[in-house]
């Protein structure tokens, strides 16, 4: 196997979606020669023709109604937006046309092989407009699968599912990650399931869960409270639309504490929805309140990154007050 980092995997992924499938199209700003901002779609150009992966003017609310209606009209468009910061003059085309497409014709048309690719999160110093968590205002939405992946494996094998997936899927990228996550990637045509978590340590005492570049924390933060005889288990849940409560409800029903973190604010965060499905499930079980380690309530820092993001400090002193309750 290569080893590869995230950036890799995603281009290898793309490469793989194309040469098997002529429908596959990959377009958005600077996508063309250039390959992307962060050269995730390095050479397709080359490879696959500029009728294939091109560039689009800049204007996120026309990237994806033109991807919508490809998508409707039978091609599998994998659009890119820059940042996931800027996907907000795309939010009317994605949570009432690509997300109710299928729902609102009765199931006579679909845009179910749209995919939006967007680098996604903090960790470069990018400041208020290039380092946002967007992923709960669309968990918002039915009609949308959201994805973020954690590492190079997960990246290739999600991203190729997600663009043979019947339904429009956004794609997060851990932007932090893209370089700094490395791994051993088969180089086969291969896929990991969507809406499933992977539970990726056992332990007994407390359940850590996160997702993207958070998963990197909790293992920082775990190997910190195994110092003091705390047993933690650790899972990366992978899809946050649909998430898979079953293998968190396991979890908690085994450890009786969990520790939710992400990057964006605390308030209206993905993990108050997980907070409260694992509250009804799990409340009897519960030997502590469960405890959410997030961004601030503010807009993200140009200057205090360090201070706005979850760290494995921030996580080691939840663990202790949840073991302490």
């Amino acid at each position: 196997m290569a080893n590869l980092n995230l950036l890799q995997a995603i281009n290898q992924a793309l490469d793989i979606a194309m040469a098997a499938d002529e429908k596959v199209l990959c377009f958005g700003e600077d996508v063309g020669g250039f390959g992307g901002v962060f050269r995730a779609t390095s050479h397709l150009q080359e490879k696959y023709g500029k009728a294939r992966c091109f560039n689009t003017p800049l204007v996120e609310q026309g990237i994806i109604g033109f991807a919508n209606g490809l998508a409707a009209q039978g091609s599998t468009p994998v659009a890119e937006i820059q940042f996931a910061d800027y996907i907000f003059p795309a939010f009317d085309q994605i949570v009432n046309e690509s997300a109710k497409f299928r729902y609102r014709s009765g199931n006579l048309f679909n845009v179910g092989g749209l995919t939006i690719r967007a680098p996604y999160g903090g960790g470069i110093a990018g400041g208020l407009y290039h380092s946002q968590s967007p992923e709960a205002y669309f968990a918002h939405t039915p009609g949308l699968k959201i994805v973020v992946p954690r590492n190079p494996h997960q990246a290739k094998g999600l991203l190729l599912a997600a663009i043979r997936d019947p339904n429009p899927v956004l794609f997060f990228e851990p932007k932090r990650l893209y370089r700094a996550s490395t791994g051993e990637v088969p180089e086969s045509d291969y896929q990991l399931p969507l809406g499933e978590a992977e539970v990726i340590k056992e332990g007994s005492d407390i359940t850590l869960l996160a997702w993207g570049a958070q998963v990197e924390v909790m293992e920082q933060a775990a190997e910190l409270a195994e110092k003091e005889g705390i047993s933690c288990e650790i899972i990366d849940l992978r899809s946050i639309l649909p998430w898979d409560a079953e293998t968190v409800a396991t979890s908690v029903l085994k450890t009786g504490r969990l520790v939710i973190s992400h990057e964006a604010p605390l308030t209206g965060g993905f993990a108050g929805e997980i907070a409260a499905t694992i509250q009804e499930r799990c409340f009897l079980y519960l030997e502590s309140p469960i405890s959410r380690v997030t961004g601030m309530d503010t807009p993200f820092p140009l200057t205090l990154e360090k201070e706005y993001l979850p760290d494995r400090l921030k996580v080691f002193e939840a663990i202790k007050a949840s073991m302490a309750y």
